[in-house]
């Protein structure tokens, strides 16, 4: 049997039927090569709900490291279709490893941190949305796989701090946050604060990166990476403010807060 015999979109009419009678190291070739299909209906709404649904109901626990290798992988992929979803398949992974401890090794989840956090900043193409090949979304995607990353690995907390930081005020990009990037960065950034143990000196570091991208800006039009922090700054104080549902609040949510008010005040200079 080869992918080209898996037709995802009907798989995903018929509800995710497992396919038990695949081995399940074959799945994962399967899925590797459905995982970066141009075709959103093969790539977005079958393969990854797929994986996402077998991730979580345990089924593909025999190869969860495999699976996660083969997407780290794909941080690399010349098409940005594979790199911006390997996060996806990388955060369902380590949120069904840290429900179950043990499925994965702690080495197997720094080789794919240290993969995700050379591509995170640096990926050029942030686009949420195309014409052909439908949702992108690797700010986005990305994000998620930063909180995913906090509950396996905490002692990278403040490095995935960092990491959303320079995300969002990375300079080589011309795409404006339209797909609610900010927001979904917003909420990866206060579950990271949720964890407990860091202090407020760590809690607000990470927005001195914001602050150093911000110094010196004048008059004129705001840069589109100026625009993306502003946006997300503005999110994050809305997340401290009202919280996420059913989640604790932050312990230092005042004060990172409070320092990201400081930042809006640069555009914002009216507030009080």
């Amino acid at each position: 049997m080869t992918a080209a015999l898996i037709d995802w979109p009907s798989l995903a009419a018929d509800g995710f039927p497992f396919p038990g009678h695949l081995p399940a190291s074959r799945l994962v070739d399967e899925l590797a090569v459905a995982l970066v299909s141009t075709d959103p209906g093969t790539r977005d709404d079958g393969a990854c709900a797929a994986a996402a649904r077998w991730i979580r109901e345990g089924r593909l626990d025999a190869v969860l490291e495999g699976l996660a290798d083969s997407a780290a992988g794909r941080f690399a992929h010349p098409e940005i279709q594979a790199r911006a979803f390997a996060p996806l398949i990388v955060s369902s992974v380590l949120t069904r490893a840290a429900g179950v401890p043990g499925l994965v090794s702690q080495q197997a989840a720094e080789h794919w941190y240290a993969a995700f956090s050379n591509w995170y900043p640096e990926e050029r193409d942030t686009r949420g949305w195309d014409d052909s090949l439908g949702w992108l979304h690797a700010v986005a995607h990305g994000a998620d796989a930063v909180a995913a990353f906090a509950k396996v690995l905490p002692h990278r907390r403040t490095d995935l701090l960092d990491l959303c930081a320079r995300r969002m005020t990375a300079p080589q990009t011309d795409y404006r946050y339209a797909q609610l990037e900010d927001a979904r960065l917003a909420r990866a950034v206060v579950r990271v604060l949720q964890a407990p143990g860091l202090t407020a000196e760590e809690a607000t570091g990470w927005l001195g990166v914001a602050a150093e991208a911000l110094k010196g800006g004048g008059p004129g039009p705001v840069p589109v990476w100026a625009f993306n922090t502003f946006a997300t700054l503005q999110s994050l104080h809305l997340h401290l403010a009202r919280g996420i549902a059913d989640e604790d609040v932050p312990p230092h949510a005042e004060a990172v807060a409070a320092r990201a008010a400081e930042l809006l005040r640069l555009p914002y200079y009216w507030l009080a």
